[in-house]
């Protein structure tokens, strides 16, 4: 049997249930807690968080994966008070973000192996002395190329996978660099199922789609709701045309919401500030994927192998993959903590 770690715990993977795979409880932009002009209400922030992820259950959502990196504010504690509070499963990150809004100089000069190190310690012994183990690898390209702190995060990023048979989810910018992320992972001895490339749908050429597939990853289709970014009415096309298409199984669905930013808010044009401030984590239940049904006929099983079966696969086949294979470069333990020679 597999387990995912949640911020509570192991659960088993076969009770993940309905998951949401890409969402936020926090996100702080590195460099927040040192605006002494600002304070920051953590337990205002706690309640609002588990009022959010009652209603979410409520409405048959079991699981919510956070992949927060290291350096955009996570706080494992405060996820573990919000599922303790709502009875929702939240799932933890370890990894990093891309070079343009993350990645602080302390990570930029450490070596492959080291950001191995610090990731694999994490998902085996838990984040600092909190005992909380994150369940998923979280790293990031910006917009243009993959720069080479973040080549050294996938590296490291696929290293601590085969270390610990925990899967791998990226962010790309603009749904770009999708496939230069796959090649840098599966150089590095990952097998494409261990791993889900995030923000897909940010793109609206179904052939880039289709070329990630084709390779064995799955996509992410996990900024629903963000118009700005891209029209719903794309996302509802290319998910229901990739389904046609036989790909279900591959395709996961979320919106990449955020409950808190601690910290002043970025500066954003007006018309996209007012978007954010309608978004709330149940429009994919309440509205895309009735949309999904309705208007492309997409069957109510297909949205449940999107929302139960897909997320479940992702973890079990993760394991599986990197079941008896150490890291490249570096000792490891495996998932459950036995050594790896």
């Amino acid at each position: 049997m597999v387990n995912v770690q949640t911020v509570l715990g192991p659960v088993p993977a076969q009770e993940l249930g309905r998951t949401l795979i890409h969402e936020h409880i926090l996100i702080g932009w590195y460099g927040w807690q040192d605006d002494s002009t600002v304070a920051f209400d953590r337990a205002a922030a706690i309640a609002r968080a588990a009022e959010q992820m009652a209603e979410l259950r409520s409405l048959g959502i079991s699981t919510l994966v956070d992949p927060c990196p290291i350096d955009l504010g996570r706080d494992v504690e405060l996820l573990a008070e919000v599922s303790r509070r709502s009875g929702l499963n939240i799932v933890c990150a370890t990894g990093l973000y891309h070079e343009e809004m993350g990645l602080p100089s302390y990570f930029r000069l450490r070596e492959v192996e080291e950001l191995t190190e610090i990731f694999c310690r994490e998902l085996q012994e838990g984040v600092g002395r909190t005992g909380i183990r994150p369940g998923i690898i979280k790293c990031a390209t910006g917009p243009h190329e993959v720069g080479p702190h973040e080549e050294k995060v996938l590296r490291a990023a696929a290293r601590a996978h085969l270390a610990t048979g925990v899967p791998i989810l990226t962010h790309t910018s603009g749904g770009r660099l999708g496939p230069e992320q796959l090649d840098i992972l599966l150089a590095e001895g990952v097998q494409p199922s261990s791993v889900l490339i995030g923000h897909c749908c940010a793109n609206a050429n179904l052939s880039y789609h289709l070329e990630l597939l084709q390779r064995g990853c799955a996509i992410g289709i996990d900024q629903i709701g963000l118009e700005f970014l891209m029209p719903d009415q794309v996302r509802l096309a290319i998910t229901a045309s990739l389904c046609q298409l036989g790909w279900a199984q591959r395709l996961f669905v979320s919106q990449d919401h955020v409950s808190c930013y601690p910290g002043r808010f970025i500066k954003l044009p007006p018309e996209i500030m007012v978007a954010l401030a309608k978004r709330t984590y149940t429009y994919l239940l309440t509205d895309w994927l009735p949309r999904l049904q309705q208007e492309f006929q997409v069957p109510a099983s297909t949205v449940e192998t999107l929302l139960v079966d897909n997320p479940r696969r992702l973890f079990e086949q993760a394991q599986a993959n990197a079941q008896g294979r150490p890291p490249s470069g570096a000792a490891g333990r495996g998932a459950e903590g036995e050594a790896r020679p």
